[in-house]
């Protein structure tokens, strides 16, 4: 296929994302005489701002939808779309902002971010989206799933990250040619914010341990800055334990020891990169789901960031993150029994082992995959 055939193929799935249409047909709902047929539907509706996002983001938002759908979920999706690489269809960020402040819950597939601006522009959407709305703490639960074979097994760890500011603040000049500076900003404030936020998962959630992953030794002001102010947090929570990793040997130790960590505190690119690395020991970028918060709102999103741009139109993404992100909104609007019906039923499925897409090793598609876990909500 012409690159011109794929980016316009491209182009139609981004615009029928963005008109709020599904892009395949409907799924028959195979659930007659679930007990979730009689549920609530039309009463204490929640409404959901939706970002498809780009790659093969729109098929995996889809699959979400057509489970909700199949289960009577009481959410409506209030749908923008929202992309640097198509910017002649994107919504205005300040629109997507508004509607995420008033509904305060936001399921979001992956934003692209082009390795350059056209414009000069240093900072990405996702960057203006965070910085816009203050989600400042990014959380990527990695657990070992059933049915899928990894290495480690029973992993359990809790990666929290500071995502509004580090290396990730698009503070970088070339004042000489060939010779360019890029700050890193290390704030007291937003270091004892998201130790306080880390502290206070892990006591909300009963979790023993918390990490803090630095480069302390090195860069002795920012990154030291960055450890005092967990130290001085984690005194006032005496009934979790408290330790500190330097990211080199935290990223050997999460190889060959995974089952070691609890809760993970770490400055904005460290978390990037050791949430994206645990991803990978339970089963890839298609298993894991994330959210960030602000002390206003939650936007659930894949916890590795990979658009898989190369799947595009071929039915082939791996849903179970985008899936997983609907469990934990469902849990977040204290929709508790619409929450553990879907879990369960995606557990099944993977357990199973008949229905899998090929990141996990079998040849099913992406709607093979939400059938399957339609056909087991009950």
């Amino acid at each position: 296929m012409s690159m011109l055939a794929r980016t316009l193929g491209r182009t139609a799935l981004q615009a029928a994302a963005a008109r709020g249409v599904h892009t395949s047909s409907t799924l028959n709902d195979v659930r007659t005489g679930s007990k979730l047929k009689d549920a609530t539907y039309g009463a204490n509706r929640t409404t959901c701002t939706l970002i498809p996002g780009d790659g093969v983001g729109p098929e995996i938002v889809y699959a979400l939808q057509e489970v909700f759908k199949a289960a009577n979920v009481p959410v409506d999706f209030e749908s923008y779309f929202l992309s640097e690489i198509n910017p002649v269809l994107s919504a205005k960020l300040e629109d997507v902002v508004a509607s995420i402040q008033k509904n305060k819950v936001c399921i979001k597939g992956i934003l692209a971010t082009p390795d350059y601006s056209n414009v000069g522009d240093l900072q990405t959407l996702n960057m203006k989206l965070r910085n816009d709305l203050d989600l400042y703490a990014n959380v990527v639960h990695v657990r070992s799933l059933p049915g899928i074979k990894t290495r480690h097994t029973n992993i359990d760890t809790v990666i929290i990250r500071e995502q509004t500011e580090g290396e990730y603040s698009a503070l970088e000049h070339e004042s000489v040619p060939g010779i360019v500076e890029c700050l890193k900003i290390v704030t007291a404030k937003k270091s004892m914010r998201i130790a306080k936020f880390a502290f206070d998962y892990a006591t909300k959630n009963q979790r023993k341990k918390v990490t803090a992953v630095h480069k302390a030794n090195i860069m002795k002001l920012g990154d030291g800055l960055f450890l005092r102010c967990c130290e001085d947090v984690s005194k006032l929570y005496p009934r979790i334990q408290f330790e500190k990793m330097i990211v080199d040997n935290t990223t050997m130790q999460m190889v060959s020891n995974p089952n070691q960590f609890d809760v993970m505190v770490t400055p904005n690119l460290y978390g990037a990169i050791v949430d994206n690395l645990a991803s990978g020991l339970v089963g890839g970028a298609g298993v894991v789901a994330g959210a960030s918060y602000s002390s206003e709102t939650v936007v659930f999103e894949p916890g590795a960031r990979h658009t898989f741009a190369g799947a595009v139109g071929k039915n082939v993404a791996n849903p179970t993150a985008m899936m997983l992100c609907g469990v934990k909104l469902l849990r977040h609007i204290n929709l508790p029994t619409y929450s553990e019906v879907i879990f369960n039923a995606i557990n099944k499925v993977l357990n199973d082992g008949k229905v899998r897409t090929k990141d996990l090793g079998g040849q099913s598609t992406t709607m093979d995959f939400t059938r399957a876990v339609i056909a087991n909500l009950h």
